[in-house]
């Protein structure tokens, strides 16, 4: 069955970097557009951006324009959301999910504070 696993997530100061690190198993990881979400708390959960199954093309809302980047490597079936420059309204919990599976991993916890 489908399985993601977020990790990376912890504590960072405002200004910081962390990368996040998704595991997947279960479907053909290399055939599908991953995605990252995260949900703050309080908030409804939103997306934060994509990467196309052969990792040419890859989006990202615009408050993490130019902040956040994902890569992916299909041979390792993992999926990253590298971000910096990270500021106290980056804090969530994150996700990634696959395009057309209605799976949630349980998510790695991302906070931004001095």
């Amino acid at each position: 069955q489908v399985q993601l696993v977020e990790s990376g997530g912890g504590l960072v100061q405002p200004g910081g970097s962390l990368r996040l690190s998704c595991a997947a198993s279960g479907f053909t990881f290399s055939a599908v557009t991953m995605s990252w979400y995260r949900q703050a708390p309080g908030w409804a959960r939103e997306w934060v951006g994509y990467i196309t199954s052969g990792g040419v093309s890859t989006i990202v809302q615009s408050s993490v324009k130019g902040r956040f980047t994902i890569s992916r490597v299909n041979t390792q079936n993992m999926v990253h959301l590298s971000m910096r420059n990270l500021k106290a309204e980056d804090t969530a919990v994150y996700y990634c999910k696959a395009s057309g599976y209605d799976y949630w991993g349980q998510g790695t916890q991302v906070t931004v504070s001095s």
